[in-house]
């Protein structure tokens, strides 16, 4: 049953594409498997479910591990199979897989096609196919339902040396609305957030700890948690936001509201390692 103070998604199946990380996937299985619903939690590493998500289930949440690769139609078919078996009704999508690994930040100039094509994959293709095969089985079962996927505060304004993941975040933002536009005819509302800088596993690779440089960038003066974001999908999730669709929201806690954090070179100020960011500029 749902914990007092959640909006409830008893009898309800989620599937969480890209759980397994540690960091935002990880929690928005936790909080949505707390407020009710079942979740298949999927992630490409078997490691990373073993060592994130089957604690959940040994705590007695209704988490089901998954190992499954969501850029492959292979992965898709074997979350739906799980999802068809599991108990309840197909509701809801979290697109979490995604990211971008420290390698992939370099000049505009650089960017290889092989770049460009794996952040689209990594970022976008995993987030559309998976939300086309959900919207086909709810649809075709007459069920209603939520999509919310994970953009990022680098596709709503500009990401110097990223511009593949900035971009491909962009043009999830532009998905969201074309699948909300289309799918609402089917009682499928499709969301999306975008967080700013949140402490999670990726993105301890290069960002370090530096709390005046927090509170100089962020209204907040903090970098997020990863159940802070979880909070915001499970809101886009539920039923308090059912009459809303085709929406980005923002968490970021204020950075956008103070886009300050690029330096004199345009680099972020989070990048702390001088060689790190030499590299990328070179």
């Amino acid at each position: 049953m749902a914990h007092s103070g959640f909006p409830g998604l008893d009898g309800r199946i989620v599937i969480v594409s890209g759980a397994g990380g540690g960091g935002i996937g990880t929690a928005v299985t936790r909080m949505v498997a707390e407020a009710g619903a079942t979740v298949i939690a999927v992630s490409r590493s078997k490691e990373n479910l073993g060592t994130h998500i089957e604690p959940l289930a040994a705590e007695g949440l209704p988490v089901i591990p998954v190992a499954a690769d969501a850029s492959t139609d292979e992965g898709i078919a074997t979350v739906l199979t799980h999802a068809r078996s599991a108990e309840g009704r197909l509701y809801g999508l979290v697109n979490v897989a995604g990211g971008a690994a420290p390698a992939t930040w370099m000049p505009a100039t650089r960017v290889t096609r092989q770049d460009w094509r794996a952040l689209f994959t990594q970022n976008l293709e995993t987030m559309f196919f998976m939300s086309q095969a959900v919207a086909a089985e709810l649809s075709s079962h007459g069920l209603p339902g939520s999509i919310v996927s994970i953009s990022s505060i680098s596709g709503l304004n500009t990401a110097p040396f990223h511009i593949g993941y900035g971009t491909a975040k962009a043009a999830l933002v532009a998905a969201t609305r074309t699948l909300a536009v289309e799918l609402a005819q089917n009682n499928i509302r499709v969301n999306a957030i975008a967080p700013g800088v949140t402490e999670t596993p990726a993105s301890r690779a290069y960002v370090g700890e530096d709390a005046e440089r927090d509170r100089r960038a962020i209204a907040m003066g903090r970098r997020g948690r990863p159940q802070e974001q979880a909070g915001a999908v499970l809101f886009l999730l539920s039923e308090l936001a059912g009459y809303i669709t085709g929406q980005t929201l923002l968490v970021d806690g204020g950075l956008n509201l103070k886009w300050t954090h690029l330096g004199a070179d345009h680099t972020s100020l989070f990048l702390e390692d001088d060689g790190f960011r030499a590299a990328i500029t070179h």
